[in-house]
């Protein structure tokens, strides 16, 4: 769902420009273990994708457009219904080209009392150009992004639900960056020195909703609704959060999701989680399908194409992302 480019591992310190997801493809699935006794309520995969539809609904959600509006407000009015206190973070941001974006972070928060936070979050924007698409005349096309952007979107309006249900040990935030994904066209050609991706989250980065906000860690979903997504660990994630790679993965294999979340390193991907850390300091992963078998990228295939509709979406897929993460919440003590 984003827009970001391939960081290959060997090459993973000086992570470079955008692109979005490594993953590889190992069905080696774990059968839950008998002894295992879930903690967390049952996550609606139906729910989840109810919501991604819902947002594709509205057609492309680019920064800018009636649509990207009326989404927005579709998803404050959700979080507020599911009890959240919600704050939006409105800013006008520059994009790579000059073009001033209305952009907009979507901030809901559970347990406000709570010092000790989980820090959810995923972008909602879609890309204005479908620069990956095969036929070129398609390339100036916004995208529907029912995965890069909806599938991220609708798991945490779900987990949301919950969390009004059941009240967890910790805090959670859940945030809906924008202006993630309107970064230079791969048609372009040449490069555009600076971080011209994942603009809502460098805001919020520098400009927390909280004055001095910090959470325990971060959890970032990026196009995880695709029929056999991959989940493989994030080289980024392992460098700054190696503890909440292992309890996120871990916590699949003892659910029985272990062939979605793959024991194996994919490559490294700037992705918001990226400015989470960098400018607020806290340790973030990003759960995001890879294959590191296949082209465009290692992303999925109908990737920044106008092919990203809701065909591509899966329930099946939802519900192990969406489980693990209410599992992992959960479990804090």
């Amino acid at each position: 769902m984003n827009m970001y480019r391939l960081i290959s591992i060997a090459l993973i310190a000086s992570m470079v420009a955008c692109s979005c997801g490594n993953k590889t493809t190992t069905n080696t699935s774990t059968p839950q273990a008998e002894s295992y006794q879930q903690v967390s309520p049952a996550f609606n995969a139906d729910l989840a994708y109810e919501y991604v539809q819902k947002q594709v609904d509205f057609g492309p959600r680019v920064p800018n457009t009636k649509e990207h509006v009326a989404c927005g407000d579709f998803l404050v009015s959700e979080l507020k219904r599911y009890g959240a206190e919600v704050v939006e973070q409105k800013a006008v941001l520059t994009a790579y080209n000059g073009k001033k974006l209305n952009a907009r972070n979507i901030i809901a928060s559970y347990g406000e009392d709570k010092q000790e936070r989980v820090l959810l979050f995923a972008h909602w924007d879609t890309r204005p150009y479908a620069d990956h698409d095969k036929d070129e005349k398609n390339h100036n096309t916004p995208i529907l992004g029912a995965n890069d952007g909806a599938s991220g979107v609708g798991v945490l309006l779900a987990i949301a639900k919950e969390l009004q249900t059941k009240e967890p040990n910790v805090g959670v935030d859940i945030i809906l960056f924008d202006a993630e994904d309107y970064g230079p066209p791969a048609f372009d050609g040449a490069e555009k020195p600076g971080d011209w991706w994942c603009l809502g989250s460098q805001y919020w980065g520098k400009n927390p909703h909280v004055k001095g906000y910090t959470a325990k860690y971060g959890i970032l979903l990026d196009m995880v609704g695709t029929k056999e997504a991959t989940f493989y660990r994030e080289i980024y994630s392992k460098q700054v959060a190696p503890n909440v790679v292992e309890k996120v993965w871990s916590t699949a294999r003892q659910l029985g999701y272990g062939k979605y979340f793959i024991s194996k390193d994919g490559g490294g991907v700037t992705d918001d989680h990226v400015y989470v850390h960098q400018y607020r300091h806290i340790p973030s992963i990003d759960i995001i399908d890879y294959k590191i078998d296949k082209k465009n990228d290692g992303f999925f295939s109908h990737w920044h194409t106008v092919n990203d509709t809701m065909e591509n979406i899966d329930k099946e897929t939802l519900k192990a992302v969406g489980q693990t993460v209410l599992e992992v919440i959960y479990k804090e003590n």
